[in-house]
């Protein structure tokens, strides 16, 4: 059902709720999803300091936590244009809401999240839309970013393995930032994931992009695994050298953002960005990468339209259902 309710000191939240799982979204600020897990267990999403914010020419952007939606490639001021007011909330079901940002003077941009809870399960469907409102074409892409409660890890799939013998051409782009250093612990650079975890104690930013072709990436936290699914487009042009899977860490803070095909939106035009969410509980990954590909191969195995990690690295004339 959805009720209203209060949240971080926000009154008019919208809390979705099934028998399984518990979604706040706010009407206060955003459109922003605050809060995201099992009923009466911790939020697998994070929340930031009240005093947190970005000063810009256009005003302070307030992170709040959390999920929200921006436009690709980042810029300031443009990706930082203050969210603090009111959005309109439209209820569609007894499980699904929209929430309506105004436009963006600056900008000239709309943005949109439809949220939908599955009736039963833990399943949220996440429908981003970004409209341009302004007088002329522009260049975007809709970008998903989510705040992750911190002391956890991300964890992004590998591309297939296959030998030299079989295939000579690159299989994926790895973007990385001018401050990203693979030398930092925080990094675990395997042949069948990338993991970044975080660090309360190391206080500089690391980031991390790739072009994700296989449709998925995750967090685990305490035994809570978080699973994102978003498609990628072959043929597309994605943000960011290339990339539809960013993560970014700084202390304690960690983000898992997925990002849509970049788009020229002529006037009244819009571009849309789904993900699928799905959380399990009790999950143990063991101290090495086959245990942790054993996991996860377990549990992306029951998602659909996900391709297996685990039958995936065996070769061509090996490969077998997951």
């Amino acid at each position: 059902m959805v009720r209203e309710a209060a949240f971080l000191e926000l009154p008019n939240c919208r809390e979705l709720t099934n028998d399984t799982v518990e979604v706040v979204v706010t009407t206060d600020i955003g459109p922003r999803i605050l809060h995201y897990g099992f009923r009466g267990a911790e939020n697998i999403l994070g929340l930031c300091p009240p005093g947190a914010k970005v000063a810009t020419e256009l005003g302070d952007w307030r992170p709040i936590g959390g999920h929200r939606l921006w436009t690709a490639p980042e810029a300031i001021p443009r990706s930082y244009v203050p969210d603090s007011g009111p959005v309109r909330c439209e209820k569609l079901s007894d499980f699904a809401v929209r929430l309506v940002q105004p436009v963006e003077a600056p900008t000239g941009i709309q943005k949109e999240m439809t949220v939908t809870l599955d009736p039963a399960g833990a399943g949220v469907t996440v429908l981003h839309r970004i409209t341009n409102k302004g007088a002329w074409g522009i260049e975007v892409a809709p970008w998903a970013l989510t705040i992750m409660n911190g002391g956890g890890t991300v964890i992004i799939p590998q591309e297939p393995f296959r030998s030299h013998d079989d295939c000579l051409l690159p299989a994926r782009p790895m973007v990385l930032w001018r401050y990203t250093d693979l030398s930092d612990p925080r990094f675990t650079l395997g042949p069948k994931y990338l993991r970044l975890r975080t660090d309360d104690s190391l206080a500089e930013p690391q980031k991390i992009g790739v072009a994700d072709k296989q449709g998925w990436a995750a967090y685990l936290r305490q035994g809570t695994l978080f699973v994102k699914q978003f498609p990628y487009k072959d043929g597309q042009t994605y943000p960011d050298c290339g990339c539809n899977c960013e993560s970014y860490t700084a202390g304690s803070f960690i983000e898992l953002e997925s990002l849509g095909p970049m788009r020229r939106l002529e006037s009244g035009q819009s571009a849309e960005h789904t993900e699928e969410w799905h959380l399990f509980e009790n999950v143990e990954i063991g101290d090495t990468e086959e245990s942790l590909d054993r996991t996860m191969c377990g549990y992306i195995r029951g998602i659909k339209d996900v391709v297996c990690i685990g039958a995936a690295i065996a070769p061509p004339h090996e490969e077998k259902p997951c």
